[in-house]
């Protein structure tokens, strides 16, 4: 956390510890694996409901990710409110009218040809919990003096990779959604002109007949993602 009054360094002992052999480290790295690789990005979703209280610790989880000196620059707004969740809908579907019709650019656009998307969000409708991501992009201290924050994109990046990871941890499906531009949601959700929507996580359970893009299950080979200097 930042303050304005002087802070000095003081170290702690290390308060988590984990003593796994080698053997146990890689089983638990393994083990992890197979659980990510199950997640899947998914836009059909049931009306069964997500409690709150699930919603909460994974956001939760999302705020103990690493970040430039530990400004922590993000705000998470969890929407349930139906009439809430469509008003952003319209609104997201208004500036995606505009991409779909040529905002893109047609190399962006055949690059989407084969995840099937279009300017049709109805996932915002159904799915029981909208979660929208922003980054702070400076503080300000209770007299109203700014404050800057630091690495603001890698350090939102990494939380919203930890509130991905929690709420599939949690048994649920979770679709990233990127309207450009998204200034409405400030304005709709009343937050300040120094936070930048990032994106809209739309979160829930998928339906039965759920369908996934198979490209999007295509994933690049370790040896196309990795260099090791040994």
């Amino acid at each position: 956390m930042f303050a304005k009054d002087h802070i000095e360094y003081e170290a702690v002992d290390l308060p988590d510890r984990a003593e796994l052999s080698d053997a146990e480290m890689v089983s638990a790295a393994r083990a992890f694996y197979d659980t990510i690789k199950r997640r899947h990005t998914v836009r059909d979703y049931t009306d069964r409901p997500v409690p709150r209280q699930v919603i909460e610790d994974c956001i939760r989880a999302a705020g103990t990710a690493p970040s430039g000196a530990n400004h922590q620059p993000w705000h998470f707004v969890a929407i349930s409110d139906p009439a809430f969740k469509h008003r952003i809908r319209l609104a997201a579907e208004e500036e995606e009218r505009k991409f779909y019709e040529g905002g893109a650019g047609d190399e962006w656009l055949k690059a989407l040809e084969p995840i099937g998307t279009n300017d049709d969000k109805p996932h915002l409708d159904q799915a029981p919990w909208l979660i929208v991501i922003f980054a702070q992009r400076w503080g300000h201290f209770d007299d109203g003096e700014r404050f800057k924050n630091y690495y603001v994109p890698e350090s939102v990046g990494i939380a919203s990779g930890f509130l991905l990871t929690a709420l599939h941890h949690a048994g649920l499906v979770t679709l990233t959604h990127t309207p450009n531009p998204m200034r409405f949601l400030n304005e709709m959700l009343g937050r300040p002109a120094s936070e930048k929507p990032i994106m809209i996580v739309a979160v829930g359970h998928p339906t039965k007949d759920a369908k996934v893009p198979k490209v999007a299950k295509m994933k690049k080979p370790l040896d196309e993602i990795l260099t090791v200097a040994e």
